[in-house]
């Protein structure tokens, strides 16, 4: 790979303003042909604005795009897919209610004489293209049915249907176990060798390393860097992006725990079929305690958290906040008995993007701030601008919709909403999913804050070096079943990683007793 490669498309001057912010200033930015180009940034640096220029959804305030030297505008999606270029966005833009193969297909629907929908072809497709990623989904399924990982799958098959010649992929792996990660790297391997440019943005840097050719790292709307990937490495990209070379997950003092504040005891959620999707799963937790729950795609950790807050009814077992029972499975019954749930899918169940990044934050705890009949609307723009400041939330105005802000900044906007309902117990649902390495360390500064503090957080987590150094004990999940309970004391990454692959019960065994 050369600097010398085919440029195929080129960004110029680009510069986008937004009522109240300036998204990007002035960028240029090139994509080579059959090669891995890296775009990375902290969340609000400008990158998904820059992606959705380039894919038709935005155009720039000033600035050009050239496509193999000539100046083209692109006014619409359907201009992009037009001149060959196909998106996978971080937020998944699928419709729920429809099948796979519907959504691999909308807006390009294979017809039979121009008359109506081949849905037989469409789904003759669909199932070669799952092939292709190595996924048995079935595509006559709604997709609203599958789990955020195989949504994130059907994503990727949709802008592989448009046979691109430029791919963008903003966060593709976000959602994937390391097994489907592997899948897309073969993939992307195969697309570069017939001639495809690839636009990749991830916050796993080490990822970036191993699969791109090209990096171009941006910082408040501006280029800060810009280099062949071989003449980089970790240290160079976290100095570009944030101006300091190492990640700081920010390990506190050590402080005592309190008394026993949450107790679950033999929690069963039954599988359709026959089964177990949560299979008898028993575990406490501590005032002040950190519990990292750490297994692959399908272990039953989301379907856990779902049943702690109530919401399934069918679900089996018994749940103590404070030595008080939760009988009743219903959300705001939990809610109301001091639990609170970050959510694996900040879209779909955690904002309402119509809404202001002020009304989103209080949604959970309104009555706060209910004076007689009406809203103490004094006192709530005072505690949201505590929560904002606390949480690093970088906005222009907090009366702006939630869907202004860069993904990482709508996390924390969740985060925020579920503190201000004063919780006894936070449950965290993947809690740095979409965010930069500057962002997490603020988001897990806060959860150490919040546990010295006294509140107990039970976080889920696919990313091993996040359980292994914020976790103070760490459980391990497969099939269902709790197959690992360690001390963070002489915890050892291939401990974790063992019992994460067993289907047996090995609780209670040392992480030293595993390696």
């Amino acid at each position: 790979m050369n600097a010398d490669q085919e440029v195929i498309l080129s960004v110029r001057g680009a510069t986008k303003v937004y009522p109240g912010t300036i998204a990007l200033k002035s960028v240029d930015f090139d994509v080579r042909k059959g090669a891995v180009n890296v775009l990375v940034g902290e969340n609000g640096a400008g990158k998904s604005t820059l992606m959705k220029i380039i894919s038709g959804v935005e155009q720039p305030t000033e600035g050009t795009i050239l496509l193999n030297g000539e100046p083209i505008r692109m006014t619409s999606t359907q201009d992009a897919i037009r001149n060959g270029i196909g998106i996978v966005f971080q937020e998944l833009n699928l419709f729920p209610n429809m099948t796979v193969a519907e959504n691999i297909f909308i807006t390009r629907e294979q017809c039979r004489f121009g008359i109506d929908i081949d849905r037989t072809t469409q789904e003759e497709k669909s199932r070669a293209l799952m092939r292709r990623l190595e996924h048995d989904i079935a595509v006559d399924r709604p997709v609203g049915e599958l789990r955020i990982g195989q949504q994130q799958i059907v994503e990727i098959a949709k802008a592989l249907s448009q046979d691109a010649r430029i791919l963008i992929m903003d966060e593709p792996t976000s959602a994937l176990s390391a097994t489907e990660v592997e899948i897309l790297f073969r993939v992307i391997a195969e697309l570069k060798a017939q001639g495809v440019a690839i636009v990749y943005i991830s916050h796993r840097l080490e990822e970036l390393v191993r699969i791109g050719d090209f990096i171009t790292v941006l910082r408040d709307g501006s280029i800060t860097g810009s280099s062949s990937m071989k003449d980089i490495d970790v240290p160079w990209i976290v100095r570009s992006m944030i101006g300091a070379s190492s990640k700081d997950y920010a390990k506190t003092a050590e402080h005592r725990y309190g008394n026993e504040i949450l107790q679950i005891e033999d929690i069963t959620l039954p599988r359709q079929g026959g089964g177990y999707m949560v299979d008898h799963v028993s575990l406490s937790l501590r005032a002040g305690e950190i519990i990292g729950i750490y297994g692959l795609m399908g272990a039953g950790r989301t379907e856990l958290f779902d049943c702690i807050m109530g919401r399934h009814k069918h679900a089996g077992g018994t749940i103590l906040v404070g030595g008080r029972p939760l009988p009743k499975a219903d959300v705001l019954e939990r809610i109301n008995g001091g639990l609170a749930l970050i959510p694996e899918d900040r879209k779909a169940e955690g904002l309402i993007q119509i809404m202001s990044i002020s009304d989103n934050m209080t949604l959970a705890s309104l009555w706060n701030y209910v004076r007689g009949v009406q809203i103490d609307g004094k006192k709530e723009r005072a505690t949201v601008a505590q929560y904002v400041r606390k949480l690093a939330i970088k906005i222009a105005n907090p009366d702006n919709e939630v869907a202004s802000l860069s993904g990482g900044n709508q996390q924390k906007v969740v985060i925020g909403k579920a503190l201000m309902t004063d919780p006894k117990v936070l449950l965290m649902d993947e809690p740095s999913r979409g965010i930069d390495i500057g962002a997490k360390a603020e988001v897990f500064r806060t959860m150490r804050r919040l546990a010295a503090d006294g509140l107990g957080i039970l976080f889920v987590t696919s990313d091993l070096e996040e359980v292994m150094a914020l976790s103070d004990r760490i459980i391990v999940m497969s099939k269902g079943r709790i197959t690992g309970d360690f001390q963070r004391v002489g915890a050892t990454e291939q401990a974790v990683v063992a019992a994460s692959s067993v289907g047996h019960d090995i609780t209670g065994q040392t992480m030293e007793a595993r390696s």
